[in-house]
C-alpha cells in the first residue's frame, strides 16, 4: 500500500522502518526540529532523521493545519498511519487518505486512552499491558480495533524499558494489520470494556509520597521513569531518583525517614522501606544513593 506515516519520538522509529520494508511510505509527518541540550542546538526529531536516511520525504509540521493538509493530501496515499506524532488529526485531513488513518496505541483499549498510557499502566499495577492498532476517530482512541496484542509486565520493569518493548513488537503488529486492510483479511471491530484515562504526566505526579506503602510508591516510581523522573523533596532540595529496590525484608522506618547507617540508604513508606540505588539531587550529575547520602549533611532530615 501507499502510506503516509506520522510519528515523532525514537519509540516511532521501529514503526517507520518496518513499514518502509514493506510498503510504500511516501511521506513522512512529524514534528519540526526542537532544541536540545545545554547549547539549545535545533534538532531533528528522531522519527525526520530516521526517514532521511530512508530517503522519504519529510513534512515538519506541528499543527496539522491546511498547509500540512494540502501537502499531505498531494502524496495520495491510501492509507495513513499514526505512531506517537503529538497532535491531532482532525476533518479534513482525518478522511484525507482513502482509506482513512490507523493508530498504534501502547495500550490494551479501552484501557488508557491518551498521551501516557504506558506510564499510567505501571503506575496502576497492572500486570499485562500491550499494543493496539486502531482506526481513527475523531475521538480520544476510541476508533474500532483492527489489531490487540498483549504481553506481561515483568515486576521491575519501567514505563521506559516496557515501551522499548512495545515499540518493538508493536511494529509487527502494525505491519501485519496493513497486510490484512490491504488484501481484506482483517475488519475492525468496536472497543469493549471499562475505559481508562492516561493524561500527559507532569513534573508534580512524579513526585513520591512515601505515606503510601511500598508497593504504591514503587510502581509510581518505575512509571515516571525515565520520565518525567520520579522525585522527593528534602529540605527544599528536590532528589531525583533513578533506581531503587524494594527491601521488604528491612525493619520499618517512618514514612520519608532515611536510613544511610551501612553501606545502604533506604527511606521509609508506610509499609516496608524503600532502597534507593542511585539518585540526582538538582544541579549534580547521577550518583550512588548511600555517597550522596555520606555527604550530604542531611541527617535527620524527612523525604517528602
Amino acid at each position: 500500500m501507499r502510506l503516509v506515516f506520522a510519528g515523532t519520538p525514537a519509540v516511532a522509529v521501529p514503526a517507520l522502518k518496518a513499514l518502509a520494508a514493506r510498503h510504500e511510505v511516501a511521506a513522512v509527518v512529524t514534528r519540526r526540529d526542537a532544541p536540545l541540550g545545554r547549547k539549545r542546538v535545533l534538532t531533528p526529531s528522531p522519527v525526520a532523521a530516521a526517514a532521511d536516511e530512508l530517503g522519504i520525504e519529510v513534512v515538519k509540521a506541528n499543527r496539522l493545519d491546511d498547509e500540512a493538509t494540502a501537502r499531505i493530501a498531494a502524496v495520495g496515499a491510501e492509507l495513513g498511519v499514526i505512531v506517537a506524532y503529538g497532535g491531532l488529526v482532525r476533518e479534513p485531513l482525518l478522511s484525507t487518505p482513502a482509506r482513512g488513518w490507523i493508530n498504534l496505541h501502547f495500550s490494551l483499549l479501552p484501557r488508557w486512552r491518551g498521551a501516557a498510557p504506558v506510564q499510567w499502566s505501571i503506575i496502576a499495577g497492572d500486570t499485562v499491558s500491550g499494543a493496539t492498532v486502531f482506526q481513527l476517530v475523531p475521538g480520544l482512541d476510541a476508533g474500532p480495533v483492527f489489531t490487540m496484542r498483549s504481553t506481561p509486565v515483568a515486576a521491575h520493569e519501567t514505563s521506559g524499558s516496557l515501551l522499548a518493548r512495545l515499540a518493538d513488537s508493536g511494529a509487527a503488529q502494525l505491519v501485519d494489520t496493513v497486510d490484512g486492510i490491504a488484501d481484506g483479511s482483517l475488519t475492525a471491530a468496536p472497543q469493549t470494556g471499562e475505559v481508562t484515562l492516561a493524561p500527559k504526566l507532569g513534573l508534580e505526579d512524579a513526585r513520591l509520597d512515601f505515606t503510601r506503602d511500598l508497593d504504591t510508591v514503587y510502581a509510581r516510581l518505575r512509571g515516571v521513569t525515565p520520565e518525567p523522573g520520579a522525585w522527593f523533596d528534602l529540605d527544599g532540595l528536590r532528589v531525583k531518583v533513578l533506581e531503587a529496590s524494594p527491601a521488604r525484608d528491612r525493619p520499618r522506618l517512618d514514612p520519608g525517614a532515611l536510613d544511610g547507617s551501612g553501606l545502604t540508604l533506604h527511606v521509609g513508606t508506610a509499609t516496608a522501606p524503600l532502597e534507593l540505588l542511585t539518585v540526582q539531587p538538582a544541579g549534580k550529575k547521577p550518583m550512588a544513593a548511600a555517597d550522596w547520602w555520606r555527604g550530604s549533611g542531611a541527617e535527620g532530615l524527612v523525604a517528602r
